[in-house]
C-alpha cells in the first residue's frame, strides 16, 4: 500500500504540466516568463524569501507559480525542502507540476534533489482515510524536476532517494494518525510483517505467551489493562551477500561481526490513557493515538535500508501495547520484573513507555551491538523544556550521541542534547525494589533517560525523546498538521552513516 500520493520524476525538458514552479530569488532579476516586475510581486506580498509561493494570474492553460529561493544562490538543501513544500501547497489545485527548483542553491545537486523531492511529497501528504469529503486533499499527483544534461544523473539519484524516504515518512505519519481501534498492536505487527517481506527485512513477531516466557515483565505489566494483547516485532537488516545467506543480525557470543551493528528500539504504545494514573480529557490526551510514533519511525526507517543500499547491519525492536485502566491494570505500588531481572516499583502508571523500552533495550544489549538508539514520545518534561520543534537527546556515550546529533542536523530534524546527570539517579531509588519508574517532579526527561540506561548493558546508547515534535498543530514547511513522523529521516541517516567507535 502506497502512503505518498505524489510521484516525482526527472526530465531534461519541461513537460506539459498544469502548473510550473518558477524559482525567484529575493535580490536578482525576476524571470521574464512570469511577466511581472519586482514591484508587482512585492505588492502581492511576495519577496522571494524561502517559504513563499505565489500563483500568478494567467489566461493560459498552464499556471505559473513563483517560488521563493532566497538571496542569490545561497539556499541550502534544507531551505529548498521548505521551498518545495510551499510550491506543492500553492499547486494543490492542479494535477501536475514541473519546476527547475532542483537546480537552485549552493549544495550538491543530488542532495538538493533529494530535499526538493521530500518537500514536494511531504507537503502533499494528508491522512484522509476516514474523511468522506476529500476536498481537503491536494489534487497534485505528479511532479517533474527539470534539469540540464550535466546534472541529470545526480538529480535522478537524489530524487530516487527522496522518493524512498518520502514514502517512509508518509507511512509513519499514517500509522501515527490512525485511531486506536484502527491500529492495535496485533494490526501493527501484521502490517510490519508485510512491510518486511516487501523491503528485504527479516521479521519475527513475539506474542504475549512468548513475551511472558522471555520474562519481559515491562511490556506485560503495561498491557495488563488492555483487552488487546501486546506484540514485539523484531526486524533485521543485513546488506549484500550477508542478507542473501539468510544470516541473522546477531552474532555469536564473543565474536565481532565485520559489519557495524546498530540496534533501534521504538516505543509503540498504540494508545496511552495513562492507565490507572488517568490522563485528563484535553487535546493532548486525544493525541495519544500517536504515542506509538517511535515504533512507527523505526519501522518506516527500516523499510528504506535495502532500497538505499545501507552498508551497516541494523536490528530493530518495536515494543507495542496499549496502556489502559481496568480491573486488571497495573497499579501504583506494583513491582514488575524486567527482562534483565531488575525489579521496578510503579509510582506512576502513566510512565509506561520506559517500562516497555526497558525490555527492548535489555534484548538489544544481549546481542552485544556496537550501539543502541531508542526513540520515544517519552516525557512531557522534554516537550515543556524544548517545545514542539526539537527532540531531547541523552546518552551514555559522547561519541555516539554526537553521531545522533550529526544525523539530526543532516536532515533538519532539530535536536538538543540534555545532560545525563548521574547524581539524579538517586531520585529513582525504591526501598522495596531495585528502582522506581519515576523520579519525582523535577528533571523528568533526565530521570527517564537514567531509568533507560539501567537496561543498556553499558553499550553505547542514545535516547531520543520526541514528545514535543511528534505532533504539529498546523502546516509549516515540510511538516503537515497532525503526526509529523519526526525521527524517521533522522534514523535513516543514522543507519546509513553509523560508525563503529
Amino acid at each position: 500500500m502506497k502512503h505518498a500520493q505524489l510521484v516525482v520524476t526527472v526530465a531534461r525538458e519541461t513537460p506539459n504540466a498544469d502548473a510550473v514552479g518558477v524559482p525567484v530569488t529575493s535580490d536578482k532579476a525576476v524571470p521574464a516568463e512570469l511577466g511581472l516586475s519586482r514591484a508587482q510581486l512585492s505588492a502581492a506580498g511576495f519577496d522571494g524569501k524561502i517559504g513563499q509561493a505565489l500563483v500568478v494570474p494567467s489566461s493560459g492553460k498552464t499556471v505559473l507559480i513563483a517560488v521563493g529561493v532566497g538571496a542569490g544562490n545561497s539556499a541550502t538543501a534544507h531551505d529548498l525542502r521548505n521551498a518545495a513544500a510551499a510550491l506543492a501547497r500553492a499547486a494543490s489545485k492542479h494535477g501536475s507540476l514541473s519546476t527547475t527548483l532542483a537546480g537552485c542553491g549552493k549544495d550538491d545537486r543530488a542532495e538538493v534533489a533529494q530535499a526538493v523531492t521530500e518537500g514536494l511529497m511531504l507537503a502533499t501528504h494528508r491522512y484522509g482515510a476516514l474523511k468522506s469529503d476529500k476536498s481537503f486533499a491536494s489534487n497534485l499527483k505528479s511532479a517533474t524536476l527539470v534539469v540540464d544534461a550535466k546534472s541529470l544523473g545526480a538529480v535522478a539519484n537524489g530524487s530516487r532517494r527522496g522518493s524512498v524516504i518520502g514514502e517512509a515518512v508518509c507511512m509513519a505519519r499514517d500509522f501515527a494518525n490512525m485511531p486506536p481501534a484502527h491500529l492495535t498492536a496485533k494490526m501493527f505487527a501484521d502490517r510490519a510483517q508485510q512491510i518486511a517481506s516487501e523491503t528485504g527485512l527479516r521479521v519475527d513477531v513475539y506474542d504475549k505467551d512468548r513475551l511472558l516466557a522471555m520474562g519481559c515483565g515491562g511490556i506485560i505489566g503495561v498491557n495488563r489493562g488492555s483487552v488487546n494483547p501486546p506484540r514485539m516485532v523484531k526486524l533485521s537488516y543485513r546488506p549484500g551477500k550477508a542478507a542473501l545467506k539468510g544470516k541473522s543480525s546477531g552474532k555469536a557470543k564473543g565474536k565481532k561481526s565485520s559489519l557495524p551493528h546498530l540496534i533501534m528500539v521504538g516505543k509503540g504504545v498504540m494508545y496511552d490513557s495513562g492507565g490507572i494514573s488517568l490522563k485528563p480529557s484535553d487535546p493532548s490526551h486525544a493525541q495519544m493515538k500517536a504515542d506509538m510514533s517511535g515504533a512507527a519511525a523505526v519501522l518506516s526507517a527500516m523499510s528504506t535500508l535495502k532500497a538505499l543500499g545501507c552498508k551497516n547491519q541494523v536490528t530493530a525492536y518495536l515494543m507495542c501495547t496499549d496502556n489502559l485502566p481496568s480491573g486488571s491494570a497495573m497499579a501504583m505500588g506494583d513491582v514488575l520484573t524486567m527482562r534483565n531481572k531488575k525489579t521496578v516499583e510503579i509510582h506512576n502508571t502513566d510512565a509506561e513507555g520506559r517500562l516497555i523500552l526497558a525490555d527492548g533495550l535489555s534484548l538489544a544489549a544481549e546481542q552485544e551491538p556496537d550501539a543502541i538508539v531508542d526513540i520515544a514520545t517519552l516525557t512531557g518534561a522534554c516537550a515543556r523544556a524544548l517545545g514542539p520543534k526539537m527532540s531531547g537527546v541523552m546518552g551514555n556515550n559522547a561519541k555516539f550521541v554526537e553521531q545522533v546529533l550529526e544525523s539530526s542536523a543532516n536532515v533538519d530534524e532539530q535536536a538538543w542534547e540534555l545532560p545525563l546527570e548521574r547524581s539524579y539517579r538517586r531520585m529513582l531509588d525504591s526501598y522495596i525494589a531495585d528502582m522506581k519508574n519515576v523520579g519525582g517532579p523535577d528533571a523528568g526527561a533526565i530521570t527517564a533517560a537514567l531509568f533507560l540506561d539501567e537496561f543498556t548493558g553499558g553499550y553505547p546508547w542514545a535516547h531520543i525523546d520526541i514528545a514535543g515534535p511528534m505532533w504539529a498543530d498546523s502546516d509549516a514547511g515540510w511538516l503537515q498538521r497532525g503526526a509529523t513522523a519526526y525521527g524517521t529521516r533522522l534514523l535513516v541517516n543514522l543507519a546509513e552513516n553509523f560508525r563503529r567507535r
